[in-house]
């Protein structure tokens, strides 16, 4: 019996070479695009799930009103939490940012890309796999530092690195360990110290939020109690002791300041794709890119399938007869749905390994635009492997054989089957979801594109395209601000340079200090605070609306003045905010001048509040000055940049390599992720219209070649060809119609909620619906009445001497 089944599928491949292979490679093209989300899904799923702790784990995130969640804590919560919460293992501060600087031995210096700074319990946490060393001595005291294997590769060669002395930071630090990251984690440093120590000690007793914090739990059910600690704690620390120093009530304090922080606590598993500020230096943070890319690949699956599922009940129609004998021979209804599934089947199988060569060949591709190394290896993708191709057998296979298992006999047999109605209204109905589909994708397309244009062109308030953003690194026992002096005085001489400054801020990046201000007795407001020298607005063509810049003139505005962007005097109850005393950083500060607003995050985020103030005002922050502006002329503008490269490595920092970005571009990469998903859209889109067409272009053929019978008998009697071609296209129009019409809410209402992402957005325009629909007609007409007319020349005499 299976090698008759076998026989008939290659008997009917030969018979219909065109459409099996239209069939297959749709089906491949669908499977493909599921293949390769799923690697994607998985990968970003991974995350963490071999750390034998992490279902006692949990990151410390803080709600200090009006939205703003913050993952960094204060010094003092953790110890006190510990001392009163017999729930708590331990707990582990970390700087949430890795460190991209020169660690050197022996006169070899590497440029390490992510040296991470925690405390010493550090890999009770995170318990890699040590090649040398092992995980409680790794990090043993403030001079230890611990290595991955590829830097200590780098670094030593095939020497053991174990007590091995290397140079950091302008420090000298002892190799106690060799670790290797067999699989992802959220932190997959290169290198670790404990340089944190420092500074944890120096804010042991403030209640200021510096620190990445994770906990350690005895118990995960322990959860509820300790964030009720936490929230405790702050209260008692925070709230009474503030509203003591101001004389008033808990409640006249908060009534004033708003609530009190707090705490929440987010489970290591969930991290990799929690969405807001992400606690961890790997970047996280993309599920809902996760649930468009699955989302849209289950939809090109979805449309292939359709197609098959309509290609195969079309075809039905030549196999009637096959069924009818088979029927009067004894076939039971059951064996002719075996048969068919199992055709089905083999189409599935082939289909799918088909698919894994797309993906094997495209996989380069792929994970170069998601930054990614994914690969076809491993035992649950495997299994999702199987679990789709069983799927998709079923899907597919179930419909047609159920159909083509109800044809009556005697009427195929009698040659009538073209006059029956079965099958009609399915095929219909599966190729208005193919239209809806379409529609859906093209819409989408148009939209994401004019959003990310509009992203691309708007007025940001700033230009960078002539600034250079140059990474200044500190030294160890010299001022970082009398240092950016001497480099402004200097720069300044070079050919071609025509501003040099310096801000405690880099557009586009995601450096940003807050701290609240008020305003006489009313409610406190955050601010963004924005260090800067003096030139530091005109270098990025900010204007100022109302009132002067900072300026050198005046040593007022060094100590006592600031200016305000416009979000930020909106806040204050005054029609004109300049001159008025702030309250900000326990001193009184005059606003003399208000700035044009400018995006300094991205367009997903909504204009802060901003001051700003010059460099040095804040102490302890002049000599944290990590980067230096200079503004370049277009004319010959790579000499210059060779010019600042050579006195920047001899006069500045002979150890760190000389690197810069021009702002814009740093800037640009805000977006990036969202170029990304345009280009999805697009690439999917395509995807999705080549199915489309084989789908259309089979089904057409199957029902206009049912139809040649008719159309010679019409030709006989006189028809012209654009009667015919009217009467053979218009069903065809009518389904793209529906199949738009069905498309168009869900295409709304998705893209309406994909546009909440960005604080600046396009309302959806009626221009990517018309096209939508024009094109989609158009791609029907195409291929419709391009078969049509081939159909329309039919030799007569061939299709009628036989009535």
């Amino acid at each position: 019996m299976l090698k008759n089944y076998i026989n008939i599928f290659i008997y009917h491949i030969k018979n219909n070479k065109l459409f099996t292979a239209l069939n297959v490679l749709g089906l491949s093209i669908g499977i493909a695009g599921l293949i390769f989300a799923i690697l994607y899904w998985n990968d970003e799923h991974s995350y963490d799930k071999w750390n034998p702790e992490k279902d006692n784990i949990y990151s410390v995130l803080n709600d200090i009103g009006q939205n703003n969640i913050w993952t960094s804590n204060a010094a003092t919560s953790g110890p006190l939490l510990k001392s009163v919460s017999s729930d708590l293992e331990s707990y582990c501060y970390f700087y949430p940012d890795y460190v991209k600087d020169v660690i050197s031995y022996n006169g070899k210096k590497e440029m390490i890309s992510k040296i991470f700074t925690a405390q010493g319990n550090f890999f009770s946490f995170f318990p890699f796999h040590f090649i040398h060393g092992n995980a409680k001595t790794a990090l043993l005291d403030r001079n230890s530092i611990a290595l991955s294997e590829e830097t200590a590769l780098r670094l030593f060669g095939n020497e053991n690195p174990l007590e091995k002395l290397v140079k950091y930071d302008g420090q000298i630090f002892t190799v106690r360990g060799v670790y290797k990251i067999a699989e992802k984690s959220s932190v997959m440093p290169n290198a670790v110290t404990t340089i944190i120590e420092d500074d944890l000690k120096r804010t042991k007793d403030q209640w200021t939020y510096h620190y990445g914090l994770v906990l350690k739990f005895k118990n995960k059910n322990a959860a509820p109690r300790i964030v009720q600690t936490l929230n405790q704690l702050f209260f008692d620390n925070c709230t009474k002791v503030y509203a003591k120093q101001e004389g008033l009530t808990v409640s006249e304090f908060i009534k004033k300041y708003g609530d009190p922080v707090k705490s929440s606590l987010l489970p290591l598993p969930e991290a990799r794709l929690y969405t807001g500020n992400f606690p961890f230096p790997e970047e996280g943070g993309k599920l809902q890119y996760i649930r468009i890319l699955m989302g849209l690949s289950i939809l090109i699956l979805v449309l292939s399938i359709v197609n098959y599922v309509n290609l195969a009940t079309a075809n039905a129609i030549k196999r009637a007869k096959e069924i009818g004998v088979r029927k009067i021979a004894g076939a039971e209804k059951g064996q002719i749905v075996l048969q068919f599934i199992f055709e089905t089947a083999l189409t599935t199988i082939f289909s799918v390994l088909l698919a894994l060569v797309i993906v094997e060949i495209s996989l380069p591709f792929y994970n170069s635009f998601l930054e990614k190394d994914l690969i076809l290896i491993g035992s649950q993708f495997y299994i999702q492997l199987i679990l789709i191709t069983l799927l998709v057998i079923v899907v597919s296979g179930i419909l047609p054989a159920v159909y083509v298992s109800n044809f009556e006999t005697l009427r195929v047999l009698k040659g009538n089957f073209s006059r029956s109605k079965k099958g009609i209204w399915l095929r219909n109905g599966m190729l208005v979801l193919q239209f809806s589909i379409a529609s859906f994708f093209i819409i989408g397309s148009f939209i994401v594109y004019k959003q990310v244009n509009f992203m691309a062109e708007k007025d940001l308030g700033f230009k960078g395209a002539q600034v250079l953003d140059i990474t200044f690194k500190a030294k160890k026992d010299k001022s970082q601000y009398e240092r950016y002096k001497i480099i402004k005085q200097e720069a300044g001489k070079i050919k071609g340079v025509e501003a040099v400054s310096t801000a405690l801020f880099a557009m586009g990046s995601m450096e940003n200090s807050w701290s609240s201000a008020s305003y006489k007795s009313n409610k406190p407001f955050l601010v963004q605070e924005m260090g800067m020298d003096f030139e530091m607005l005109d270098m990025l063509d900010i204007k100022i609306l109302k009132g002067r810049k900072l300026s050198a003139a005046f040593s007022s505005d060094t100590i006592s003045s600031v200016l305000l962007n416009q979000e930020a005097a909106k806040l204050l109850p005054e029609k004109d905010p300049l001159n008025k005393i702030l309250y900000w950083r326990d001193q009184k500060v005059k606003v003399v001048g208000i700035v044009n607003d400018f995006n300094y995050f991205g367009l997903e985020s909504r204009i802060a509040p901003m001051i700003f103030f010059y460099v040095t005002k804040i102490d302890g922050v002049r000599d944290d000055i990590r980067h230096v502006f200079i503004k370049i002329s277009p004319d010959n503008a790579q000499e210059t940049i060779a010019a600042i490269n050579k006195f920047w490595l001899q006069k500045v920092d002979s150890e760190y390599p000389f690197e810069y970005s021009f702002v814009d571009k740093n800037y640009a990469r805000t977006y990036k992720k969202y170029e990304n998903q345009r280009d999805l859209f697009a690439l999917l889109n395509i995807i999705v219209i080549l199915i489309a067409v084989f789908g259309l272009f089979s089904l057409a053929s199957f029902s206009m070649e049912r139809r040649i019978r008719e159309i010679a008998i019409r030709k006989t009697l006189g028809a012209e060809t654009n009667i015919l071609l009217k009467e053979l296209s218009k069903q065809y129009v009518v389904f793209c119609i529906i199949g738009f019409l069905i498309g168009i809410l869900p295409a709304y209402i998705l893209l309406q909620k994909w546009l909440e992402n960005f604080a600046f957005r396009i309302d959806i325009p009626i221009l990517p619906f018309i096209l939508a629909f024009v094109s989609l007609l158009f791609l029907t007409l195409t291929i419709v009445l391009a078969k049509a007319y081939q159909v329309t020349k039919v030799d007569v005499l061939r299709y009628l001497k036989y009535e």
